[in-house]
């Protein structure tokens, strides 16, 4: 029975400890605020229970707060109360460990990335410099306001001699400026306030001391750096310098197959929005025998793990497909074929059925296997019988619709570019948010551009190649434009 202060980071995932990551996937209770970073808890076995606050929004009380955790730490279960950035750096952990202390709790504190610092440095703001500031201030720009006076001494901070670091005083900004020049602070002096720190939303205004108090588009939650080192974000910004920064992305391709995409438009600086409009499920095909054929092609990574399933549910595995021609429709699909151990002899330039015809043309075959899901189109097979080559077809997957939810498609309608991957995402996709206005709209390929002219829309961008990659090539040419 043990409660854990938890630190979560200062908003970027990627900035959550590896002891974070353990506790939270251990816990039976998770207590949690607003300020988390997103999808840290997506799947979570965890009871969760909301204990945030907003500023002019609904508020919980802290004493309401602190009788739930001395609740859930008396119940014989692994609590842990989970808090952006770090619990003793303005997150009343200490409040919460004293509480817990007297109840006879036991409790550890993991602490996490704070915000005054993994905020400036993503906008390229050192808070410390060897020739500009030798000494770092964090300060709290929202006092409680039941205290009478401020216990904040101005003129002392005025004349520290290094960055004063302000955390949540955006709607004090003018008053902290005021009380700096006050106290000696040269109003021409930088300041930087960094909204959404760490996340693909943050923006950063650079201004002075004597007009920060008038800028206005500033909002919560957000970091106030004053002090010399602010000017560097001049010369040091580079998170809001990524090609795709501001940028939003909706990726309707499966979950499975999402999370390398995602990942890699995050790392170009977009927001993601995953609205997956399909699945794949296995259907109950057995395997013919493998040596009775020239050519294998594979037409998907899908039917690729498909087949290594069957291999191995036959006690088979990589061995069976010695002798034959493998050929993958594309580098997907040979990456695939990769990870069972398997290097395809064929892969087109043209990830697509034509493609693969062309790149077959001086292969030869009596009788060929084509792996594949039931939307699968016949260009292949039909090209193959043309050669007079025998043609068997096995069906190992089909694709089926996966719900969307309200929430995801209206997401997914205000983003600035909605990806497709295949002509089953269009239709999926159509048929769960009944329509595509709004972003442009990016197809993988020519079948899946085929499936948005027959949805009434033309795609604004087609990848070439017709790849993931080549449609994120497509998507940064286009931001650029």
């Amino acid at each position: 029975m043990t409660v854990y202060l938890v630190g979560a980071g200062p908003g970027d995932p990627g900035l959550l400890t590896l002891r974070a990551r353990e506790l939270i996937d251990a816990a039976d209770v998770i207590l949690y605020d607003r300020l988390i970073p997103p999808g840290i808890l997506d799947g979570v076995a965890a009871e969760l229970v909301y204990v945030g606050k907003q500023g002019g929004g609904p508020q919980m009380p802290q004493e309401e707060i602190d009788r739930l955790l001395v609740q859930y730490g008396t119940g014989g279960r692994t609590v842990v109360r989970l808090k952006g950035g770090d619990p003793f750096v303005f997150g009343r952990g200490g409040e919460e460990a004293l509480v817990l202390r007297e109840a006879g709790i036991p409790y550890e504190v993991v602490p996490g990335i704070t915000a005054g610092i993994a905020a400036p440095a993503y906008a390229g703001v050192p808070v410390t410099h060897r020739e500009l500031a030798s000494g770092v201030a964090f300060v709290t720009g929202h006092e409680n306001p039941d205290k009478p006076e401020t216990a904040l001494d101005w003129p002392a901070l005025a004349a520290f001699p290094g960055t004063l670091v302000f955390y949540m005083g955006v709607k004090a900004l003018p008053r902290i400026a005021s009380q700096l020049i006050a106290g000696g602070r040269p109003a021409s002096q930088p300041v930087a306030v960094v909204e959404q720190g760490t996340l693909p939303g943050q923006k950063t205004v650079l201004s002075t001391l004597g007009e920060i108090g008038s800028v206005t588009g500033i909002r919560a939650p957000a970091i106030t750096l004053v002090g010399e080192v602010a000017a560097l974000r001049e010369r040091l910004a580079w998170l809001e310098t990524r090609p795709l920064h501001g940028r939003t992305v909706a990726v309707t391709r499966a979950r499975a197959q999402a999370s390398a995409l995602a990942e890699r438009l995050r790392g170009l600086g977009a927001s993601v929005v995953e609205a997956p409009a399909i699945r794949t499920q296995p259907l109950p095909a057995a395997l013919p025998d493998l040596g009775a054929y020239d050519l294998l092609c594979v037409t998907s990574p899908n039917g690729a793990h498909e087949l290594f399933a069957r291999l191995a549910a036959a006690d088979a595995d990589a061995r069976a497909l010695a002798g034959l021609t493998v050929a993958a429709i594309g580098p997907g699909t040979a990456r695939a074929l990769g990870e069972h151990g398997i290097r395809p002899d064929v892969v087109p330039a043209r990830a697509v059925a034509e493609g693969l015809v062309e790149s077959l043309a001086g292969i030869d075959m009596r009788r060929a296997l084509i792996v594949r899901g039931r939307e699968g189109r016949d260009v292949l097979p039909d090209a193959l019988l043309e050669r007079g080559a025998e043609v068997d077809i096995i069906v190992l997957y089909e694709t089926v619709a996966e719900p969307l939810d309200e929430a995801t498609a209206r997401a997914a309608a205000g983003a600035d570019y909605l990806t497709f991957t295949s002509a089953s995402t269009v239709r999926f996709f159509v048929a769960a948010a009944g329509s595509l206005a709004g972003p442009r709209i990016a197809s993988i390929g020519p079948a899946t551009s085929a499936a948005l002219r027959e949805a009434g829309v033309e795609p604004d961008l087609e990848a070439d190649p017709h790849t993931p990659d080549g449609l994120v090539a497509a998507l940064l040419a286009d931001a650029a434009r």
